[in-house]
C-alpha cells in the first residue's frame, strides 16, 4: 500500500510541476478579468481586444506593454490613462488589491494571447 501512495504522490507531483506559466496566466486572466472585460464584447468595461489593441499601439514591446499596464492595473489613475474615453464610458476602473507579481503575469498573459485564436482557458 506504500508503494502505491509514493506512485501517487510522484504522480501528482509531476502533474502539478508540468503546469506551464501559461496555464497559470490564463487561469489568472479568466479567473478575475473576465468577470467585466469580455474577450471581444464590451459590456461593462472595454473588451480584451480593445484594451490589447491600445496597449499595444502604445507599447510595442512586451516589457514596455507590461510594465505599464501592470503598473495601471495596481492602482488605476485617471491621469495616468491611455484609454479615457473608456473611462468617461464605463468609469475608472477599481482599485483590485493584486500584488505586483499577479499583474505582471496578467498583462504578460494579455500580451501573449492571440485572442482571435483559440487558447488556454477559453475555448470557442
Amino acid at each position: 500500500m506504500q508503494k502505491n501512495n509514493m506512485k501517487i504522490f510522484f504522480f501528482g507531483l509531476i502533474l502539478t510541476s508540468s503546469l506551464s506559466a501559461v496555464d497559470y496566466k490564463s487561469l489568472l486572466f479568466h479567473g478575475n478579468c473576465i468577470t467585466c472585460h469580455h474577450e471581444h464584447k464590451a459590456n461593462s468595461a472595454p473588451s480584451i481586444d480593445e484594451i490589447k489593441e491600445n496597449y499595444l499601439r502604445a507599447f510595442p514591446l512586451k516589457k514596455d506593454f507590461v510594465d505599464y499596464m501592470s503598473t495601471w492595473i495596481a492602482k488605476p489613475n485617471k491621469n495616468t490613462s491611455i484609454m479615457l474615453d473608456a473611462i468617461k464610458k464605463y468609469e475608472l476602473m477599481p482599485e483590485l488589491g493584486f500584488d505586483e507579481s499577479t499583474t505582471r503575469d496578467i498583462a504578460s498573459y494579455i500580451y501573449d494571447t492571440d485572442f482571435s485564436k483559440e487558447h488556454e482557458g477559453h475555448k470557442y
